[in-house]
């Protein structure tokens, strides 16, 4: 954190949102259209200026992946046989470990964990998923977040949402009842979030009715920010934005940091021309970013001096 130690967000002393909102003002526009998507696979790209160094990710929901970290961690018990075992307490202990290694290696987020319904045998990530039953989710989603993020890594709750099947996964859009979205669909993220103050969620490759996750207002601003009172971030699965229709969609949908780099549509450039035209404000950009930088400080990231654990 070299140069940027006189500045308020750097102060661990500082209450988050008044560390949260001088980051926010610290940086230019051209800072903030650069953190809208990623440098790489797995990190964001630096604020040389401020001296804030990227802020990394780390797949996944069974343990801190080697493709994500460059590090052997452990494997874990898939979050079907985890969920099998009904155990909350268990759960805590699962997300502190899955947490501290995450940490361990360097990382600010796991990407985890998994919790669409189990819905079909044949999607090829039931495995990874908890369970075929709402409330069973919902119970053991909790415990897994608070045990993540006590250890000072953000949980990203994915994948947002009604991501169920594997025969075109990527492009499909969901066609859901309000019924079935708020008795089987939704519970779970809903209580990741309200029960479990999740800091960051996944936004889904799929569609719901019609319009694809990563741009979808109705979920990721109605009712994620609105409705259930999220205050993190929004990512985008890896190379979802590539299915989405515009920029000012993505913007004004609500997604917050499109992964990996390169991104499709939050280049610095698509972003300024979406700006000159008027598609979108400096205003919309803050209030996607700001749950970014909000688990920035939650994570220590900005800290002088960031207590990294180390791996036994």
């Amino acid at each position: 954190m070299s140069g940027a130690t006189d500045h308020p967000f750097c102060d661990p002393g500082l209450d988050l949102e008044t560390r949260v909102q001088s980051l926010l003002a610290s940086l230019t526009l051209d800072e903030k259209l650069s953190l809208c998507a990623g440098a790489g696979f797995w990190k964001t790209k630096p604020v040389a200026r401020l001296g804030i160094k990227p802020f990394r990710l780390t797949d996944g929901p069974r343990g801190v992946g080697f493709h994500s970290s460059g590090k052997r961690c452990t494997a874990f018990p898939t979050g079907i046989a985890h969920a099998a075992s009904w155990d909350e307490a268990l759960m805590q202990r699962f997300g502190e470990a899955l947490g501290s290694e995450c940490r361990a290696v360097g990382g600010g987020t796991i990407l985890g964990p998994a919790i669409n319904i189990a819905r079909s045998p044949l999607c090829g990530r039931t495995f990874e998923y908890l369970s075929e039953d709402p409330y069973l989710n919902s119970r053991l989603v909790v415990p897994v977040v608070r045990g993540i993020q006590e250890q000072g890594v953000a949980a990203c709750v994915k994948h947002f949402a009604a991501n169920n099947q594997e025969t075109d996964r990527i492009r499909v859009s969901a066609q859901v009842s309000e019924r079935a979205l708020q008795e089987i669909y939704l519970p779970a993220f809903k209580a990741a979030v309200q029960e479990g103050d999740a800091w960051s969620i996944m936004s889904a490759y799929n569609g719901i009715n019609g319009t694809p996750c990563s741009e979808n207002a109705d979920m990721l601003k109605r009712r994620l920010r609105d409705e259930w009172g999220f205050r993190g971030y929004v990512v985008s699965d890896w190379f979802a934005a590539r299915f989405t229709s515009s920029t000012e969609a993505c913007v004004k949908g609500g997604l917050s940091l499109e992964m990996p780099g390169k991104g499709a549509r939050y280049t610095p450039k698509k972003l300024q021309v979406g700006l000159d035209a008027g598609a979108f404000s400096e205003a919309d950009i803050d209030t996607n970013l700001v749950g970014l930088l909000r688990a920035m400080v939650l994570t220590g990231h900005l800290d002088p001096e960031r207590n990294v654990l180390t791996l036994i």
